[in-house]
């Protein structure tokens, strides 16, 4: 099974769109089977709504779309209340976007939902790499908030390589409940050093579309140089493992 461990869906409030008829079309062109869904940001900053309507899509999708809850930890504990709603409508994660909501992912506001999350028995989904929000020791930190649940990093952990993120990256890999997703990281190397330093139960495939081309998205995955089992860990093990999918 190939499993997109990242797709936005909706209108987003900063300008990208997708829908579930669009996504669903991205994914039949590039062989994936089943993509793990989150609205976008909403005009409005209303999360129920959206969470809703992805909800509706997935039910619609014939289990081909599975949802994750995404909230704005300013809201407190309404916030941590949307979460166990959503979990209850089906929800199989917790997707936050610090850059976006404008949260810094290590703040004490942020606890009760990792902790909410893992008593609800679903992992945490996090848009990384932005500046000052969700930089890699900012995401290390945030993943003790409950540190026997799986803590995902978008975009390698960190949005821009340079310099020594790669080396904070893999600080925050050194925590053993952190996986990274594959999307945006433009360095095979990076994505090979983090199966050969942490292992291929830490890497998993997603394309971030509509915000990454998904069908480029797939073949980053599928040039780097790993094993057959690695690159089967990577494209869907990994993801029906944390995300409790059906094999």
């Amino acid at each position: 099974m190939i499993v997109d461990g990242l797709v936005h869906l909706g209108t987003s409030h900063f300008g990208y769109e997708l829908d579930a008829i669009t996504a669903l079309a991205g994914m039949n062109a590039v062989g994936t089977d089943v993509a793990i869904a989150v609205p976008v940001h909403p005009k409005g900053a209303d999360f129920v709504p959206v969470n809703d309507a992805v909800a509706a899509a997935a039910r619609a999708s014939q289990g081909r779309l599975v949802t994750l809850a995404r909230v704005d930890p300013w809201n407190g504990p309404a916030a941590v209340a949307e979460l166990r709603r959503a979990v209850g409508n089906g929800a199989r994660g917790l997707f936050l976007h610090p850059g976006e909501e404008h949260f810094r992912i290590n703040d004490d506001r942020v606890r009760p939902l990792a902790e909410a999350a893992a008593e609800l028995g679903v992992p945490v989904v996090v848009a990384a790499g932005f500046h000052l929000y969700s930089e890699p020791l900012q995401l290390g930190r945030a993943a003790q908030f409950a540190p026997g649940n799986p803590f995902v990093l978008t975009n390698g952990g960190q949005l821009n390589i340079s310099g020594l993120m790669g080396f904070d990256a893999e600080l925050a890999l050194a925590n053993d409940n952190v996986l990274v997703q594959t999307s945006g990281m433009y360095r095979e190397d990076f994505l090979e050093g983090v199966v050969a330093t942490f292992g291929p139960e830490r890497l998993m495939f997603a394309t971030a579309a509509p915000q990454m081309d998904m069908s480029y998205e797939r073949k980053r995955v599928e040039l780097a140089h790993f094993t057959d089992a690695e690159r089967a860990l990577i494209l869907g093990g990994n993801a029906q493992r944390v995300f409790g999918l059906p094999a």
